[in-house]
This record gives C-alpha cells, structure tokens and sequence, in this order.
C-alpha cells in the first residue's frame, strides 16, 4: 500500500525541516541608520559572503545554505540586469526582486520534497529616509515588509530583541555597527567577543553617487567599531553622572 500523509503534515513537515536548518547557521542583522542601511553578517570566511549587491540601490543578504542562496544571488543580479537594460535602470526596484525571490522560494517549498534552507533580505536605499525599504523573504515564500531593522537566522528572536532595545534609527554608521555586534554578540545569551575578522559589513550608503553599495572592511571596519566603542562608553559614562546627580540631589532634599 502507498504510504499517505496529509498535505498539513507535509507542509509543517518541510517547515520544521527549513527552520532547523536555518537555525543551525549563524545570525545576519540589517538595520537602518541616518545615511542609508547597514547589512552585518556573523561570518569568518573571506570569500563566502552573505551579503552582496544586486543593484544600483540594491543588496541582498541571506543565511542557511550557501549554495542555495547562492544560486538566488545570481538570480537575482541577472533578472535586475535584463529587467534594466529591456525598460530603464529606474524600474528596477526592491520590491519587484522581493516578490520574485517569493515566487521561486514559494514554488520550491510546495512543489519540491525537499525545501530550501534560506532565509534572505532584499533592501533598497531611496532617497530619503522614509523611501527605504526592507523586505525580509523567508523559505516558504512569504514576504515580511520590515520598517527598522530585521535579523534572521541562528537565534533571531534573542538577536532581534536586543536590537529592539537599542535600535536608534538616527544613529550614526559608527553607533549603529555597534548596535549590531553588540546584538550579534550576544546571540546565545553570552558574550562572544566578536571581533572585525568574523563580520561581514556592507552599506547602502544614501550620498553615493549611481551605485550604492559598499562594502566595509580593513581599517575603514576597524576605525568604526573603535568609534561605536568610544561612543557608547560615553554614552554609559553619561548615563551614571546623571544618576549620581539625582541621588546627591535626592539626599540633599531629604
């Protein structure tokens, strides 16, 4: 006799299945500060990278299985060039690439026996602030329109939570590289002690001219997390001479 299983069991089945899979990889954090947006990667290889650029104003980033996501990369950079060289560079847009990721990743969870183990961003740099988008594509097709910041892969929650408390979408490129580490860091409730040979950083930098797209590494990398260092040590150091001054100000009332 054929063996039978329900189309919900499948489904949660190869759910489960792509969920443990992405998990077992390490945390990705894009994030949104006052000159565009910042992609970090958890990642020690230096030419296996999580994050790319896919367009004039457009990057990609991803955790789970390289190969795989890999493939949509190279995907994706193809569709945006015939799609920019048919009609104008200028209808090549986040959205369009968010959805058609949707639609290969959706195909493959329930056509396919096996799903794809990948979870990706898509993030477009517009020319103000409030133009910037964020679209979050996850293994079975669904796609999240994500406003400040987003972090998958590993232990996203955690990761997510700490960047909820610190997230300032004012914050300088310097303060906000510290907002992820610091979250990337503590993914698994300890610190790690990430340092700049284990990240993959990139920009959406808004005042660079056509593309926008940059990658940060080297000392340009190392200059930034001494200055979100320093930055937040002042910024504690500020905080406890405001509590010492209400406490000398409450002893002196008393």
């Amino acid at each position: 006799m054929p063996f039978y299983v329900s189309p919900e069991q499948s489904m949660k089945d190869k759910a489960d299945y792509a969920r443990k899979g992405i998990a077992r990889g390490r945390s990705a954090v894009v994030l949104r500060y006052d000159g565009g947006i910042l992609l970090v990667a958890d990642n020690m290889s230096r030419t296996l990278h999580k994050i790319s650029e896919l367009y004039d104003r457009i990057a990609f980033a991803a955790v789970g299985r390289y190969n795989e996501f890999e493939n949509l990369r190279q995907a994706g950079v193809k569709f945006a060039d015939v799609r920019g060289y048919a009609y104008d560079r200028r209808d090549v847009n986040g959205r369009m690439l968010a959805n058609a990721y949707a639609q290969t990743l959706g195909a493959v969870f329930s056509e396919s026996s096996k799903p794809w183990e990948v979870e990706i961003i898509v993030a477009e740099v517009g020319e103000t602030a409030d133009s910037d988008q964020i679209y979050r594509v996850t293994f079975d097709g669904s796609v999240v329109d994500e406003r400040e910041f987003v972090a998958m892969g590993g232990s996203a929650e955690r990761v997510s939570a700490t960047l909820k408390e610190h997230f300032d979408k004012d914050a300088s490129l310097a303060s906000a590289l510290a907002t992820a580490i610091h979250a990337l860091d503590h993914e698994n409730g300890e610190q790690r002690g990430l340092e700049a040979s284990g990240l993959e950083v990139a920009v959406l930098d808004r005042s660079r001219e056509h593309r926008k797209f940059r990658r940060v590494q080297g000392e340009r990398l190392n200059h930034l997390i001494e200055e979100g260092k320093a930055a937040t040590e002042s910024a504690s150091g500020d905080d406890s001479t405001a509590e010492d001054g209400s406490t000398a100000q409450d002893s002196d009332s008393s």
